[in-house]
C-alpha cells in the first residue's frame, strides 16, 4: 500500500511538472505568460550580447595583432633606414583614428569644395606639365615655360608637398622622378638666397618629411651649401645674392649695398629644420647667428627698417613695414619658436616676436566711414595710410601667436587678428574682379582704395583664413575663403592653367602662373575645407612659401643637429619686456 501510494504520489507529481510545458496552461494564465516571455527575451539578449562580445573581441584582437605587426615592421626599418620612416609614421596615425572621430566627420560641402580645389591643382599641375615641365614656371597665355629662377624647376619643387598632401601620387612619383634624375644645382645662375631657400630648399625638406624619401634631403642640403657662402659677412647677415656654381656673394645694386630685413631674416626655419634633418649644426649656427647680430641693435618697439647693413649690423634710414621687405622676418621670430617647441631654448625669439607685436599695435589705424582696421607703413616719424596685400599674412601670425599670452592679451590680438582679416577680405570684395590688388591706400571718407592694381594670385588672404579657421573654428572664414576660390575660377583660370590679372578693375589677364599659386594659394584653400588633423598645428610648422616642416619633438632646453647636445641662442633683451604617431622619433 505504502509503494502503491508512493507511485501514486510520484505520477501526480510527475503530471503537474508536465503542466508547464503545456500552452492551454498559460493561456488561461496571462501573467505567467507575460513572465515567461520576458525571461526568454532576457536570456536571448544575453546569449546574443555574449556572441557579439566575443566576435568583436576577435576583431579586436584582429586589428590588434596587424598593428604590431605594422609596428614590429616599421621598428626594424628604423633600425637598417630611419630616414625614411617619417611619412609611413602618418599614414599609421591616420589609421588608428576611430571611425567615429568628430575631426574626421568632414561636412559635405567641405568635401565637395575640397575636391573642387583638387581639380583645380590638377588643372594648373598638368599644365605645367604639358607646357613647361622642369622649367621654372609656365606662361598659360603663351603655352611655354620660363626659368625666372635659374632653371631649378621652381614651381615643379614647390608644388612637391602640395601633390602630396592632396593625395596625387602619380604627379607626385613623376615629380619625384624628374628631382633624382634631372635636377642639377651647378648653375652659373645669380639666384636670391631667399627666394631659394624658402622655395626650394623649403619644398625639398617639406617633401622628404611628409614622404620620408632621402632624395629630397640629399637635394636640400646640395642646394644649401651652395647658398651657405652668402653668410660670410663681418656680421654675419647674409648677402641677399649668390651665384649657384661660383659663390661670389653680394647684394642688389638697388639696395645700395645693403641687405634686406625679410630676406636676410627668412631662413631660420628651413636652416634649423636642415641641421635637424642631417645632424650638421652649420646651417643652424648661420640662421640664427643673424637674429643674435640682430638683436645687439633691437629698437623698444621692435620695429625694423628694410634695409640692414651687413657690415655693421645696424639698420639703414628707409621704411618700416609688414609688407614687401619686410614682413617675414616677424613671421620667422614668432615660428622658430613654434618650431623649437615653445621651449626655453627658443623663448627669445617669442620675446622679440612680442616686443614686435606692440610695435605694430602703434601701425594700427581704423578707416572712415567703415572702420576697417589696417596696418600702416612708417617712414621716419610719418605714417603712410597704405597696406600691402602682402601683409594680410599678419593676421594669421597674429592669431598664430595669440595663444602664447596671458588670457587678457590673448583676446585683444586675436580680435585684431580678426579685425585685419575682414579688411583683407574686402581687399577683395571692393573690386569687380572681386579680387585684391597689389596694395591698397586709405584716406579719411573713403575707406580703401586700389594702389598697384594688379593680382598675381597671391596667398596671403587665404593663408590667415586657413589659420583662423582653424584657430577659432568660426565657418564665416571658409565661406570667404570660398569666394575668393571662385573669383580666381572665374577671372584666372584658362584653358592651359591660371593666369594673374594686369588690372583687377578691368580683368585684364597676364601671361604667368606663379609658383606660389600651387605651393600656397591652392594648399591653403585645400586645408582649409580638410579636417584639422591633416597637417596639424600642433605637429607641424609653415615656411612662408607654406611648406609644412615637421615638428622635431625635443626636451626643454634641447635642440638637436648640435654636437655638443645642448643649444641656446645667446639672445638677451636688455630687460625689455615684450599628420601623426610616435612623436618621440628624433630626426637625426
Amino acid at each position: 500500500m505504502a509503494r502503491n501510494r508512493s507511485s501514486s504520489s510520484s505520477l501526480s507529481s510527475s503530471s503537474g511538472k508536465l503542466r508547464y510545458c503545456n500552452p492551454a496552461y498559460y493561456l488561461k494564465r496571462p501573467k505567467r505568460l507575460a513572465m515567461l516571455l520576458i525571461v526568454f527575451v532576457s536570456v536571448t539578449l544575453v546569449v546574443w550580447d555574449r556572441q557579439t562580445l566575443v566576435r568583436e573581441h576577435e576583431v579586436e584582437l584582429s586589428k590588434l595583432n596587424e598593428e604590431a605587426t605594422q609596428l614590429r615592421n616599421l621598428l626594424e626599418e628604423i633600425k637598417n633606414n630611419p630616414a625614411n620612416v617619417i611619412g609611413k609614421i602618418d599614414h599609421i596615425k591616420q589609421a588608428k583614428q576611430p571611425p567615429g572621430n568628430k575631426a574626421f566627420a568632414e561636412d559635405p560641402i567641405d568635401i565637395q569644395r575640397k575636391q573642387k580645389v583638387k581639380d583645380a591643382m590638377i588643372h594648373a599641375w598638368s599644365s605645367y606639365e604639358k607646357y613647361a615641365w622642369g622649367q621654372d614656371e609656365l606662361q598659360p597665355q603663351t603655352k611655354n615655360g620660363v626659368n625666372s629662377f635659374g632653371g631649378l624647376g621652381a614651381t615643379l619643387i614647390d608644388a612637391l608637398d602640395t601633390l602630396y598632401i592632396m593625395g596625387l601620387d602619380e604627379q607626385f612619383q613623376r615629380a619625384r622622378e624628374w628631382i633624382a634624375n634631372s635636377l642639377d644645382f651647378n648653375k652659373s645662375y645669380d639666384a636670391s638666397v631667399f627666394e631659394t631657400t624658402i622655395r626650394v630648399v623649403g619644398g625639398l625638406l617639406s617633401a622628404y618629411d611628409l614622404s620620408g624619401d632621402k632624395v629630397f634631403l640629399e637635394k636640400a642640403r646640395d642646394i644649401a651649401d651652395r647658398l651657405l657662402p652668402a653668410w660670410n659677412t663681418r656680421t654675419g647677415i647674409p648677402y641677399n645674392v649668390i651665384n649657384l656654381a661660383h659663390g661670389n656673394p653680394h647684394n642688389p645694386s638697388w639696395t645700395g649695398g645693403e641687405s634686406i630685413l625679410a630676406d636676410s631674416g627668412t631662413e631660420q626655419l628651413e636652416l634649423i629644420a636642415l641641421s635637424q634633418r642631417t645632424g650638421d649644426p652649420k646651417y643652424r649656427q648661420r640662421a640664427e647667428k643673424v637674429i643674435v647680430e640682430l638683436n645687439k641693435t633691437f629698437p623698444a618697439d621692435g620695429l625694423l627698417p628694410i634695409y640692414i647693413s651687413p657690415d655693421r649690423g645696424t639698420p639703414s634710414y628707409s621704411t618700416i613695414t609688414f609688407g614687401a621687405m619686410g614682413d617675414s622676418f616677424y613671421e620667422y621670430l614668432l615660428k622658430v619658436w613654434i618650431q623649437g617647441n615653445k621651449t626655453s631654448a627658443v623663448k627669445p625669439y617669442r620675446d622679440m616676436w612680442e616686443t614686435s607685436m606692440k610695435g605694430l599695435l602703434s601701425l594700427v589705424r581704423r578707416s572712415t566711414p567703415s572702420s576697417f582696421t589696417y596696418i600702416c607703413e612708417k617712414n621716419g616719424d610719418s605714417l603712410i595710410d597704405k597696406m600691402d596685400e602682402l601683409a594680410c599674412f599678419a593676421p594669421g601670425m597674429i592669431a598664430l601667436g595669440s595663444s602664447g599670452y596671458g588670457p587678457g592679451d590673448s583676446e585683444k590680438f586675436l580680435s585684431l587678428a580678426e579685425e585685419l582679416a575682414w579688411t583683407c577680405y574686402n581687399f577683395y570684395q571692393s573690386t569687380p574682379t572681386k579680387l585684391a590688388g597689389e596694395n591698397y591706400f586709405f584716406r579719411d571718407g573713403q575707406d580703401m582704395s586700389v594702389g598697384t592694381s594688379w593680382n598675381i594670385l597671391r596667398p596671403e588672404t587665404v593663408e590667415s583664413l586657413f589659420y583662423l579657421w582653424r584657430l577659432t573654428g568660426n565657418k564665416t572664414y571658409k565661406e570667404w575663403g570660398w569666394n575668393i576660390f571662385q573669383a580666381f575660377e572665374k577671372n584666372s583660370r584658362i584653358e592651359s592653367g591660371y593666369v594673374g590679372l594686369k588690372d583687377v578693375n578691368t580683368g585684364d589677364k597676364d601671361n604667368m602662373m606663379q609658383s606660389f599659386f600651387l605651393a600656397e594659394t591652392l594648399k591653403y584653400l585645400y586645408l582649409l575645407f580638410s579636417p584639422t588633423t591633416v597637417i596639424s598645428l600642433d605637429e607641424w610648422v609653415f615656411n612662408t612659401e607654406a611648406h609644412p616642416l615637421k615638428i622635431v619633438t625635443q626636451r626643454d632646453g634641447e635642440i638637436s643637429g648640435r654636437s655638443d647636445g645642448h643649444h641656446r641662442p645667446n639672445i638677451r633683451l636688455r630687460g625689455r619686456k615684450g599628420g601623426r604617431f610616435i612623436d618621440d622619433i628624433r630626426i637625426h
